[in-house]
């Protein structure tokens, strides 16, 4: 868990400008390749949060709206802080049809407290990259009493065990740190480990966990794409990437037939305000 604890926190110590800026190389990648939140994931959120039409959210980087759009279909007054410039146009794009829906250019440390106004504070994949001792307590005191902290997690796309140790190859020779493969026990620990900050953090009570796991098919093209919106993808020098990616290219094309079918979790974790 201290392992666990270090990497989240490695996340959220680097520089603010850095944060930013981080997804902006793979800002219109990560919008055509990331998945959505599954449609059964959202109606248990709605239901634990006991979500209405009156419902105030304030969602915490929003991205280019991955999850937003879940959300603000269903009616909900939603405020949306996005630091990055690129992923703050395309959720500009993506909310359009939304009038219920607000896009600020900030983050959520620099964004001006409005206490005691929401029904829920949303973070969907972006909590880690705030500083805890931030994060936590500006997100209560944001809520109204008996607000919801609603954190979404999806992993990362994975194919099946056995085409992982085929890819395996590629990976060996050109960028080994990249080389691995979590299974079900280790993504259950790396969830727990995320229930177990939000409850540290003192601040919410009553915490519920939920998952789904969804199976996606992506061509060759989706995948790589989706592969470059990934935190150690970017920042691999781009001669190894694209020798890897040359070469997964070629070995999925040639053994896999141009697609591969992929698994992902995605889950909740969501706690009330004491």
């Amino acid at each position: 868990m201290e392992n666990f604890k270090q990497t989240i926190a490695s996340f959220s110590s680097k520089d603010l400008e850095v944060r930013k800026n981080w997804y902006s190389p793979a800002a219109e990648a990560y919008n055509k390749a990331r998945p959505r939140y599954p449609q059964n994931l959202i109606k248990q959120v709605v239901e634990i949060a006991q979500l209405s039409t009156e419902s105030n959210i304030l969602e915490v980087g929003c991205g280019p709206a991955t999850a937003t759009t879940s959300f603000a279909q269903l009616g909900y007054s939603m405020i949306c802080l996005e630091p990055n410039p690129d992923f703050f146009e395309l959720a500009q794009k993506n909310c359009q049809p939304y009038q219920n829906v607000e896009i600020q250019n900030t983050s959520f440390e620099e964004w001006t407290l409005e206490a005691n106004k929401f029904d829920a504070v949303l973070a969907a994949s972006s909590f880690h990259w705030i500083p805890q001792e931030v994060g936590y307590p500006k997100a209560a005191k944001a809520l109204k009493a008996n607000g919801y902290l609603i954190l979404l997690w999806n992993k990362e796309l994975q194919p099946s065990f056995e085409v992982y140790q085929s890819l395996s190859k590629a990976y060996q020779k050109y960028a080994p740190s990249l080389d691995r493969y979590e299974n079900w026990e280790t993504q259950q620990e790396i969830f727990k480990g995320f229930g177990s900050i939000v409850a540290d953090s003192g601040q919410f009570k009553n915490i519920r966990f939920g998952q789904v796991t969804s199976e996606v098919v992506y061509s060759t093209d989706e995948y790589l794409t989706l592969l470059n919106t990934y935190s150690p993808y970017l920042k691999l020098e781009p001669d190894k990437k694209k020798a890897l990616f040359a070469e997964l290219s070629q070995q999925i094309d040639d053994d896999f037939g141009g697609s591969l079918q992929l698994s992902y979790i995605s889950a909740f974790h969501i706690g009330q305000k004491n």
